[in-house]
């Protein structure tokens, strides 16, 4: 599903008051981040970055700006904050992150919603390093909304587990099925695949 239009104006008009919202990238701006990243981002991804803002807009006004770096109203960008989570290639740690997931906005207490640009609805997830045990971090990884135009409907509906009034009915901590799978650590699938 490519057709994002109302979805799209929907954000935007839930925006224009946001003290946060920065001016929309670049169609070179946004080459350049994927660039960086290695992959595209997810085309509804990529079209609010275009088209509402290069961060600034989502719950609590808090969507991570695309690139640029650190500013005064976020410590980190998504690209940046991909980047800082990707092992160094051959490196010998129990330490994964998945290819293709980027950082969207910081909840706090480190754990972050993020997109899977891999998956053709753009997965949701929340990373929440407080539910890892014994270095296994599959078990940090839940599915936040099946897909990125369902997580922003939820936000523009009010009905996201992060609301005051769904507080009470808490997140219903689904894990992320494909979690193991694409965290193996790279030495691991070296292995496996010769």
């Amino acid at each position: 599903m490519n057709d994002f239009e109302e979805l799209i104006s929907r954000v935007v008009a839930a925006s224009a008051a946001s003290d946060l919202l920065r001016s929309p990238v670049s169609a070179a701006e946004l080459a350049e981040a994927e660039r960086k990243l290695g992959f595209r981002l997810h085309p509804l991804l990529a079209a609010l970055y275009r088209r509402v803002g290069n961060g600034g807009f989502g719950p609590s006004d808090s969507v991570l700006p695309l690139s640029g770096g650190p500013n005064a109203d976020w410590e980190t960008s998504v690209v940046q904050g991909y980047s800082d989570r990707i092992p160094p290639q051959g490196s010998d740690t129990w330490w994964s992150w998945p290819e293709g997931v980027v950082p969207v906005l910081d909840w706090g207490c480190a754990m972050f919603a993020c997109v899977d640009c891999r998956s053709d609805d753009g997965t949701v997830l929340l990373f929440d390093p407080n539910a890892i045990s014994s270095q296994d971090v599959s078990r940090a990884w839940f599915v936040d909304g099946g897909s990125l135009a369902e997580w922003l409907g939820t936000w523009l509906d009010g009905r996201g587990w992060y609301e005051e009034d769904a507080v009470n009915g808490g997140f219903p901590r689904v894990r992320w099925a494909d979690a193991a799978s694409r965290l193996q650590p790279a030495r691991l699938r070296d292995t496996a695949q010769r």
